[in-house]
C-alpha cells in the first residue's frame, strides 16, 4: 500500500528543524569545546558544510524516488541492493539507539533518578501519537520547536556578546580536533533526513523536497552560531568544555529552570521525529522484504505503517529499560555519516535530467562524512563497524536463502 501525501513545505521543514533542533544542541557544545577550543565555530563550520552537502545532495535524490525510506532507497537504485541494505540497516540500527538516548535525556531532565521509567512513558505516548495520523505528528512538531527556539533565543539574549573575543584562544587546538568537534557537532544536524524519510508522505515532493531541506539548515545553522557565540562569551572556552549543561549556566538563576524545561521539550521533539524517521525506513525495508514482511502494513483509519511504527517503539521501550545508553551517541554518530556517505555516492550517479547537483559537492560530502567518522572515538568506529560487518552477513544470508528458493 502506498501512504497518503498531506505534508506541505512548511510541515516539512518543521520536521526536519524538529529534528535538528533537539537535545543535541543543549549537549553537543560541551564535548566539541573539549576538543576544538576556542575554534569551536570553526569546527561547526566544517559540520555545517559536509551537511551541506548531504542535505543538498539528500534534496535531489528525494526529487527523484519520493518514496518513503530515504537513502535505503537511493542505495538500492543508484549503487545495488547491498549498498542500500548497509544504509536502511545503518539508519534503524544507530537510530533506535539515538531514540533511546532522547528518551532518557528528557527523562534524566524532568526526573533524575526516575528517567528510564519517564523514558518508558514518553516513548509510549509519541509512539500513540505518530500511530494516530502523521499531520497531528507534524502539528505536535510545530509546538515544541517553537517553545524551544524560544527558549534557545533567550539564552542568546540574556548571554554574553563577547564571543568573537574568545575565538582561537585557550589551548592549542590539533586540526583532528577541530575535525573531532566537528564530527561531534554533526550529530546535531542530522536531523534532515527525517524530510527526505518522509518522501511518499510530501505534497509535490519534486518542489517540496528540495526547498524544505535547505531552509531548515539553513535556520538551524544561524541558530546554532549564535548559541555557540553566546556560550564563547560568557563562558569561554574552558569553563565551556567542563561543563555538563553549559545552556543552564548563562544569564540570570532563574533562566536556568526554564533551560532545563526547554531541554526536556527538545528531547521530545527530537524523539518524535526520529520515531517517525526510523519507522518509515523499517516500512520501506518490510515492503521489499529485507526486514520481515509482517511489518509492511499501512493502516486504513490513519494512513501510517501503524505495525512498523508499533515495532520501533517497542524496541526503543526495551533498549531504555536495558541499556545505558550515553555511549550510544557516538555509535549513532557513526551510522548516520555511513548513511549520508552512501548518500553522497548516490547522488554522484544522477544525470543533468534527473537534477544532478554541482559535482563537487556529492564529492566533498562523501569525504566528509568518511572523515569525520574517522575521527569519532574509537570504541564508536570499532562498534559501528561490527554493526555493518553484521549487516553485510544478514544481507548476504539473505540472498543465499532468496537464491535457493528459485
Amino acid at each position: 500500500m502506498e501512504l497518503t501525501r498531506r505534508l506541505g513545505v512548511t510541515d516539512a521543514v518543521v520536521v526536519g528543524l524538529s529534528a535538528m533542533i533537539g537535545a543535541g544542541v543543549f549537549a553537543a557544545f560541551a564535548p566539541a569545546a573539549a576538543v576544538a577550543g576556542g575554534w569551536l565555530l570553526l569546527a561547526l563550520a566544517v559540520a555545517a558544510v559536509v551537511a551541506y552537502c548531504n542535505a543538498v545532495s539528500s534534496a535531489r535524490l528525494a526529487a527523484v524516488y519520493p518514496s518513503s525510506g530515504g537513502t535505503y532507497v537511493y542505495g538500492r537504485r543508484r549503487l545495488g541492493d547491498v549498498w542500500g541494505f548497509l544504509a536502511g540497516w545503518g539508519f534503524v540500527i544507530g537510530k533506535t539507539a539515538s531514540c533511546a538516548a532522547m528518551a532518557l535525556t528528557f527523562g534524566a531532565y524532568v526526573a533524575p533518578g526516575h528517567e528510564r521509567l519517564l523514558a518508558v512513558l514518553a516513548v509510549a505516548a509519541l509512539t500513540a501519537l505518530n500511530l494516530a495520523g502523521v499531520q497531528k505528528s507534524a502539528l505536535a512538531a510545530r509546538i515544541l520547536v517553537a517553545t524551544v527556539v524560544a527558549v534557545l533565543l533567550a539564552v542568546v539574549a540574556a548571554g554574553s556578546t563577547d564571543g568573537l573575543a574568545h575565538l582561537g584562544s585557550g589551548p592549542e587546538v590539533s586540526p583532528w580536533g577541530v575535525l573531532q568537534g566537528a564530527g561531534l557537532l554533526f550529530f546535531a544536524f542530522a536531523g534532515y533526513a527525517r524530510i527526505a524519510t518522509l518522501g511518499e508522505e510530501v505534497r509535490d515532493p519534486a518542489r517540496t523536497i528540495p526547498r524544505a531541506v535547505p531552509i531548515a539548515l539553513t535556520l538551524t545553522l544561524v541558530l546554532y552560531t549564535a548559541v555557540a557565540l553566546t556560550l564563547l562569551g560568557s563562558l569561554g572556552p574552558a569553563r565551556l568544555a567542563a561543563a555538563t549543561a553549559p545552556l543552564a549556566e548563562v544569564g540570570p538563576g532563574w533562566l536556568a529552570p526554564v533551560v532545563r524545561a526547554g531541554a526536556a521539550l527538545a528531547a521530545l521533539g527530537s524523539l518524535l521525529a526520529l520515531i517517525l524517521g526510523v519507522s518509515r525506513t523499517t516500512f520501506a525495508m518490510a515492503r521489499d522484504r529485507n526486514l520481515p514482511g509482517v511489518l509492511d502494513a499501512v493502516s486504513e483509519r490513519t494512513g501510517v505503517p501503524h505495525r512498523a511504527e508499533a515495532a520501533v517503539g517497542v524496541a526503543v521501550a526495551v533498549l531504555v529499560l536495558l541499556v545505558d545508553l550515553r555511549g550510544a551517541i557516538g555509535f549513532s554518530s557513526f551510522g548516520v555519516l555511513v548513511y549520508y556517505a552512501i548518500a553522497n555516492a548516490s547522488a554522484m550517479t544522477l544525470r543533468p535530467g534527473e537534477g544532478a547537483p554541482w559535482r563537487p559537492l556529492p564529492v566533498l560530502g562523501l569525504a566528509g562524512c568518511l572523515l569525520l567518522a574517522a575521527t569519532l572515538p574509537l570504541p564508536s568506529v570499532v562498534a559501528g563497524l561490527a554493526v555493518f560487518a553484521l549487516g553485510i552477513a544478514v544481507w548476504w544470508l539473505r540472498r543465499r536463502a532468496g537464491a535457493a528458493q528459485v
